[in-house]
């Protein structure tokens, strides 16, 4: 079984660029993590005033998502993240959702 931590992201309009350089330039440090297993960043579709993006992080387990969660590499990685509100670039903060897989198909 694994545990699948998603967040969604409202990206302010012209935005689009410097949130996906955001993700793609930062030091996320989640190799170091014993249990982490894949990390993607999703662009979807516009909405009303927004784009919407999705992060999605695969771990063996909820434990070892949330050791991730209590850990200095977390800490390090989102040093800066309240700054993409402030200046613009995301509307409100992002949400937040884990689900424990129950079925896989590959």
């Amino acid at each position: 079984m694994s545990f699948i931590a998603m967040n969604r992201f409202r990206v302010a309009p012209g935005r689009e660029e410097d949130f996906e350089t955001i993700w793609k330039t930062r030091e996320s440090r989640l190799k170091e993590m014993t249990g982490f297993r894949e990390f993607r960043l999703l662009k979807g579709p516009e909405g009303e005033g927004y784009t919407l993006y999705s992060s999605h992080a695969i771990w063996d387990s909820r434990a070892d998502f949330e050791a991730w969660t209590k850990s200095e590499q977390f800490r390090d990685a989102h040093r800066n993240a309240g700054r993409n509100r402030t200046e613009g670039v995301m509307i409100g903060r992002p949400e937040f959702e884990g689900f424990e897989t129950v079925m896989h198909e590959v």
